[in-house]
């Protein structure tokens, strides 16, 4: 009974540690790369840093429709001031010439000096489309530059995988050789094959070895870039998903580019808007509170005394030599630029899809005579494998007929890879999103 019990422990046991094994291998996509890449990187910051300087800029705008307040202070001497006594002194009244007395030569004022916006012609509007213009191609910017790192992980990845797929085979291929090396070996001791023949299958099982620890070299040096630029954690047990491409693929255009373009547009015409509201008429009103010797415009008043100015004006700049027409000349011209910009990058993106399309069609035709090349390959390897147990070829001949079969299995997973490969860059040139 207890002797029961402990092998059922023993089966529980194994059956938990396989679970927990299989649960905490960590399956990633491509996807999940590329995104964590764009999230990971140093310029995913710049986008809210735009947002908060375009936000700070915006409320600095919004404040031109607030009064302006300055303080302006002043002392002045005058070396020639109006002197009515010496003309109206010699008039008939008594005393009229100790009443006249010249102007102060020193003056003194301190002023607070207020002016407020009624109406700038639309200036301030325009600054705030202008600057909201300025936004989006800075975040359009540092979309385009993120978008760059597709790429790379689309490099790494499939890199990665394919050597993975190739460490799979060559795992395979050592388990069939080191198998074929037990029979050989207990034919060679029972002196029915030579010692040669198993010498050539230690010698291709060395060559596997090498392979191997070459193989695990370059996908561990490969990982290490990937989880450096996605800031991922991936080690030996994480599981590279192979792209469906179930996705239909679509010659439609989204890249980042291409909207960058348009924001650059969008950008000259709202400057062109702010060079227009240059020339429109600006109202304003103004107040002046002073405390000073004279006080205002009093000259006659030889004290220190407090007094205030109140107005409205008028601006309008009727001529300005054209210098607004200048400049939508520029802005024509600079859009015309980015018209033909845009148009040269749509064709060159065209050409590299019409390019990876070909690529695509000929990487599917592959797929299907692989499938059918490999089975022929295995019919004619375990026909090799009985001739070699037989005595009728060498150790050699039938290791030459299992790397025709090994590189034939290799040729199908490396088209099937560079298939989903090619999917991807697809995707990638056209700006679409990745499986």
């Amino acid at each position: 009974m207890t002797t029961t019990r402990n092998k059922w422990l023993v089966v529980l046991l194994i059956v938990t540690a396989c679970t927990e094994s299989v649960y905490s291998q960590k399956v990633l996509t491509l996807k999940e790369c590329n995104d964590a890449a764009m999230n990971a990187s140093a310029l995913a910051g710049e986008i809210s840093a735009y947002s908060e300087i375009s936000a700070i800029k915006e409320t600095n705008i919004a404040k031109g429709w607030l009064p302006t307040l300055d303080l302006n202070g002043s002392v002045l001497y005058n070396s020639e001031v109006v002197d009515l006594s010496s003309t109206l002194g010699n008039l008939p009244f008594p005393g009229i010439s100790e009443m006249i007395k010249p102007l102060p030569h020193d003056q003194y004022k301190v002023t607070l000096d207020i002016n407020q916006v009624i109406y700038d012609g639309g200036t301030m509007k325009s600054a705030k489309k202008l600057e909201k213009a300025d936004l989006n191609v800075n975040e359009k910017q540092t979309a385009s530059d993120l978008y760059k790192l597709h790429t790379q992980v689309n490099g790494y990845y499939f890199n990665i995988l394919l050597l993975k797929r190739q460490k799979d085979l060559l795992l395979l291929y050592l388990g069939l050789i080191e198998k074929r090396l037990v029979s050989v070996q207990s034919a060679v001791n029972n002196g029915v094959m030579l010692s040669s023949d198993a010498d050539v299958l230690r010698s291709e099982l060395l060559n596997l070895r090498q392979q191997l620890s070459d193989n695990e070299i370059k996908i561990n040096s490969l990982t290490a870039v990937l989880s450096d630029l996605t800031g991922i954690e991936i080690d030996s047990t994480t599981q590279f998903v192979l792209p469906a491409g179930e996705k239909a693929l679509s010659n439609e255009i989204n890249r980042p580019e291409l909207q960058l373009l348009d924001t650059r547009i969008d950008q000259l015409a709202a400057g062109e808007s702010l060079a227009s509201s240059r020339r429109m008429p600006k109202a304003f009103g103004f107040a002046t509170l002073g405390y000073g010797n004279p006080p205002g415009s009093n000259f006659f008043k030889d004290k220190f005394d407090t007094y205030y100015i109140i107005g409205a004006g008028l601006k309008w700049n009727i001529f300005d030599w054209n210098k607004v027409k200048n400049e939508k000349q520029v802005i024509s011209l600079q859009k015309n630029m980015i018209d033909n910009r845009k148009k040269d990058l749509t064709d060159n993106i065209r050409r590299q899809l019409e390019v990876k399309e070909s690529e695509i069609t000929s990487l599917e035709k592959m797929t299907v005579t692989d499938s059918e090349l490999l089975k022929l390959r295995k019919k004619i390897s375990a026909s090799a494998e009985s001739q070699h147990e037989n005595g009728i070829i060498t150790a050699t001949e039938y290791l030459n007929i299992l790397n025709n079969e090994r590189q034939a299995a290799i040729n199908s997973e490396i088209h099937i890879i560079n298939l989903a490969f090619a999917r991807a860059e697809y995707l990638n040139i056209s700006g679409q999103e990745s499986e």
